[in-house]
């Protein structure tokens, strides 16, 4: 080893294992690279070339976010390789809603002490998350913090751009009364409430490698059941059928997160029971003695995406996600708002 990073090291920074790492993922990541990609990963900043054929007038659309502390089970289950999926799916997931393609995508890995074979599963994960979205993963940064992070865990943050053509946003102004709210299925829990899962998890006294109670999964499958990423599907949506408005369905559940596309004057809807509810929800339930209101407000509840369309095209976007095999579901109607009233009503008469 050369001498001259020997005092970083001693401090708890290992200059040449961060480079090796850096060789180790640069395979994985070029199975990620589009067209548009001239440069390779280690420089200083990723370089992209939009192809702007069919764009008119384009629009950048930028997201940023985490995995929250989801990443807590990750540790404590020490299972690292899909984590890196809910990572691009956060950030994915949100840009879509707005009708943008994603390009690419940079990650942020920061450890107290840098765990090669570990960090190589987290990219492995986030590698995987932009296959799924078709957009590549351009750069990132890892970084070694002695002191900062205890053993064993580390902090995750993803960002992507996306393109938009100018005409083509989708921004939720055209929704009007008699519109079909559509619910898109999740994989399970996805990235939110993971404080409130702890909690639970925690007093339930489940063991990481217990079945889970009502599926054929450990409760580490489970909870760990990697966040949908909904951009293909979507994308074949945009592309032939008049979608008006979009949420993703995370942090806030459906009262936050469909009402932020809503017009003023309306409001959604939505009937309970007329989507599939995965079993950990259930549990969740009824573990923690919540009702479906408040976990409603906290969790996606088998729905992980909505989209709002008319009513004669309800049936046709119904059909084309079920099959591109998303599960999907009719589940509310846009209304009139009557005043001081939410722009959200969930019928809870079958809870």
């Amino acid at each position: 080893m050369s001498r001259r990073a020997e005092h970083y090291k001693q401090a708890g920074v290992d200059i040449e294992a961060a480079g090796q790492f850096i060789q180790n993922i640069k395979k994985m990541v070029k199975t990620t690279f589009t067209k548009g990609v001239i440069t390779d990963i280690g420089g200083f900043g990723g370089l992209f070339k939009m192809d702007m054929t069919n764009i008119q007038e384009p629009v950048l659309v930028a997201g940023a976010d985490g995995v929250g502390t989801k990443l807590k089970l990750a540790f404590a289950f020490d299972q690292h390789d899909t984590i890196g999926i809910d990572l691009v799916a956060m950030s994915v997931n949100d840009i879509l809603v707005q009708g943008a393609h994603p390009l690419f995508f940079l990650d942020y890995l920061a450890m107290g002490k840098l765990d090669v074979p570990r960090a190589e599963q987290v990219v492995a994960g986030v590698a995987e998350g932009c296959r799924q979205a078709k957009c590549a993963l351009l750069g990132g940064e890892t970084a070694e913090m002695p002191g900062f992070y205890a053993d064993g865990e580390y902090d995750l943050s993803g960002f992507c751009v996306g393109v938009v053509d100018n005409a083509a946003i989708v921004d939720g102004s055209s929704i009007t009364i008699g519109d079909q709210v559509i619910g898109l299925a999740s994989t399970g829990l996805h990235s939110n409430g993971f404080s409130l899962v702890r909690d639970i998890l925690d007093k339930s006294g489940l063991a990481p490698t217990d079945i889970f109670p009502g599926a054929d999964k450990t409760v580490a499958e489970v909870l760990l059941e990697p966040t949908r990423i909904y951009a293909p599907c979507v994308r074949s949506l945009l592309r032939d059928l008049p979608i008006k408005g979009m949420a993703h369905i995370t942090g806030g559940g459906f009262y936050e997160n469909l009402p932020r596309v809503l017009p003023d004057g309306v409001s959604a809807h939505l009937k309970f029971g007329t989507w599939s509810i995965p079993v950990v929800f259930e549990w969740l339930k009824n573990q923690g003695g919540l009702d479906w209101e408040e976990m409603l407000a906290v969790f996606n509840c088998g729905v992980g995406y909505m989209v709002v369309t008319d009513k004669k095209s309800s049936e046709d976007v119904v059909n084309r996600l079920t099959g591109m095999g998303v599960e999907a579901w009719t589940i509310g109607e846009i209304v009139k708002r009557p005043d001081n009233q939410e722009h959200i009503t969930i019928d809870l008469s079958d809870a």
